[in-house]
């Protein structure tokens, strides 16, 4: 599966902006998805995740309250919706998915990343 990130942007503190992932292949529902960050000098981490049917999801505590993971199997897309932004949120995203089953919070997860999207919050 290929994988492409698109919404990024700039977005002031407290705002909303919901990132887009939409990948190409026949097999997308098969696919755990995932969103991961990385801010400058600092290693990639875990956002959010989603399960190939959309029933489970799993956030980062960072995150947990204010982003939401979602999916449409159907367009063969998985969204990020980011509301009540804040500075530190400011990192390239990335989207990635796996049919493994590891533990679906690490990089290493995942077999399939596409290029990220930068967000940037201003303060």
């Amino acid at each position: 599966v290929q994988l492409q990130a698109y919404g990024g942007g700039l977005v002031q503190t407290g705002g909303s902006l919901r990132l887009s992932c939409a990948a190409s292949g026949r097999t997308f529902s098969n696919y755990r998805m995932g969103w991961f960050r990385q801010a400058p000098g600092k290693e990639r981490e875990f956002v959010a995740t989603i399960s190939w049917g959309g029933g489970s999801t799993l956030y980062a505590d960072s995150v947990k309250g204010r982003f939401t993971i979602s999916r449409d199997n159907a367009k063969k897309t998985v969204y990020l919706q980011m509301d009540s932004r804040k500075p530190e949120d400011t990192a390239i995203y990335y989207c990635a998915g796996t049919v493994r089953g590891a533990v679906p919070t690490t990089p290493n997860a995942y077999d399939y990343w596409g290029p990220g999207t930068l967000v940037t919050v201003s303060s």
